[in-house]
């Protein structure tokens, strides 16, 4: 009743042609998502660095630094530099506050404790400088 198929299928496996994309590990995926978010959050405590220095950021700066460098294998960061008022400090500790959950989040799945650690550390220093400003200044 049904004529066999005579021709090649369209469909085909990809057993035999896994070398034509190149392919990564969940762990390095999670390295690069987690050099990712750190990076991002260096960028921010650089900016809170330029407008508003303290020792604190200075050394979470260095310390994520060192992190995104290893997560890379050794390439360095790019660093910034930005100027900005009173009411941008807020908006970067908020910001920075995310980054860091979001950090805090990969690094707890992919169990790298250093990161872990770093990333709860400025989630906490970040939130604190919030409730500081709100307390000060009784604004968000």
């Amino acid at each position: 009743m049904y004529e066999p198929i005579r021709t090649k299928s369209v469909h085909s496996t990809m057993a035999g042609t896994t070398s034509d994309f190149p392919h990564r590990s969940r762990e390095e995926e999670l390295d690069i998502q987690l050099a990712g978010h750190l990076a991002a959050l260096l960028t921010v405590t650089d900016e809170l660095r330029a407008a508003a220095p303290s020792t604190d950021l200075d050394e979470a700066a260095e310390r994520l630094a060192a992190q995104v460098s290893r997560l890379r294998g050794g390439v360095t960061p790019v660093r910034t530099s930005a100027s900005g008022g009173e009411p941008r400090i807020a908006a970067l500790h908020r910001r920075a506050h995310d980054l860091a959950g979001r950090a805090l989040v990969v690094a707890a799945s992919r169990a790298d404790t250093t990161a872990a650690i770093l990333a709860a550390e400025r989630m906490d220093a970040h939130a604190a400088a919030q409730a500081e400003r709100q307390e000060l200044t009784g604004v968000g």
